[in-house]
């Protein structure tokens, strides 16, 4: 009966570290994982979000003082009695070559 008992004792160790390696190969494996995923992310030609918010923060500012610029040029040109340039125009596209009209003979004089 005592032999029985042991051969429990020695399978429910073997099982425990069974387990525990098992567990400590998931952890390598998700850290394997999540290495090869920067690594992967890094190589990529991306912005972190902190860069993007400063960009982002410098465009509303250049966009706020530029429509400062025109609000004073407007007010100048107004001081001025200056008539307002009108807005660029966008370039207009190509008109389609036109067909050649049929040569007419010319008449004899």
């Amino acid at each position: 009966m005592q032999s029985e008992k042991r051969i429990f004792d020695d399978l429910s160790k073997v099982i425990t570290g069974i387990a525990g390696t098992v567990a400590g190969m998931g952890r390598e494996a998700e850290a394997g994982i999540k290495d090869r995923a920067r690594e992967w992310v890094s190589g990529v030609e991306g912005v972190s979000r902190e860069e993007f918010d400063a960009v982002k923060a410098m465009a509303a500012t250049a966009r706020a003082e530029a429509d400062a610029l025109k609000a004073r040029v407007a007010a100048l040109e107004a001081a001025l009695g200056v008539k307002a340039a009108p807005k660029a125009a966008a370039p207009k596209a190509k008109a389609a070559p036109k067909a050649k009209a049929a040569a007419k003979p010319k008449a004899a004089k």
